[in-house]
């Protein structure tokens, strides 16, 4: 059985954790977004399966990606995901293993 992990803007899937790498598959509930952060060790590839995935970062205007499109993020990169209002986004994360590592800049859930 697939672990579920409930979050406050949806829910992610384990589906594999390997000594190299964990891929995820995750659910962002229309008109919610995940913490702006940052991580010192954990990097990730996002591939959005479907809904349209919103990515702010410091560098400006946030980025509008649909189904089929790919983003890495960088250990230090300030990212943030979301999706629109009018549908939820599926995404399939691949990423290194340090999983706690997130450092939270913002968030709309008043999580540390």
């Amino acid at each position: 059985m697939v672990p579920i992990i409930q979050k406050p803007w949806g829910y992610e899937e384990i589906l594999s954790i390997t000594d190299h790498y964990v891929m995820k598959r995750m659910i962002v509930n229309a008109g919610h977004r995940m913490s702006l952060q940052y991580h010192n060790e954990k990097e990730e590839t996002i591939f959005v399966v479907s809904g349209c995935l919103v990515v702010w970062t410091d560098d400006g205007a946030p980025l509008k990606l649909r189904p089929g499109c790919t983003y890495h993020v960088k250990p230090g990169e300030i990212h943030r995901f979301g999706a629109e209002i009018d549908g939820p986004v599926v995404l399939i994360e691949c990423s290194t293993t340090e999983l706690d590592d997130v450092v939270r800049i913002e968030d709309d859930y008043s999580r540390e």
